[in-house]
C-alpha cells in the first residue's frame, strides 16, 4: 500500500517538472492605425494610408458623434 502511494506521488512530482517553458514566438509588429486594412469596406471619405485624413476623421467623430454634450444641446 505504501509502495503504491509512493509511486503515485513520485509520478505526480515528475509530471509537475515536465512543463515546457512558455515563450512568445510571434514577432509581428503592429502597424499604425492610419495605414488601414486594405479592405474595400472602409469609409469612402478616408484614404487609407493618409495620416492627416485619419486625424481629421477622428477629430470630427469625437466632436460630433461621441461627445454627448454636443449631441444633446
Amino acid at each position: 500500500m505504501k509502495r503504491a502511494i509512493f509511486s503515485v506521488v513520485l509520478v505526480a512530482g515528475l509530471m509537475a517538472c515536465g512543463d515546457k517553458p512558455q515563450v512568445l514566438e510571434s514577432s509581428k509588429k503592429d502597424s499604425a492605425a492610419f495605414t488601414g486594412t486594405g479592405q474595400p469596406f472602409a469609409n469612402q471619405d478616408w484614404k487609407q494610408g493618409d495620416k492627416a485624413s485619419w486625424e481629421s476623421h477622428l477629430k470630427a467623430r469625437n466632436q460630433y458623434g461621441q461627445n454627448d454634450y454636443t449631441r444633446m444641446n
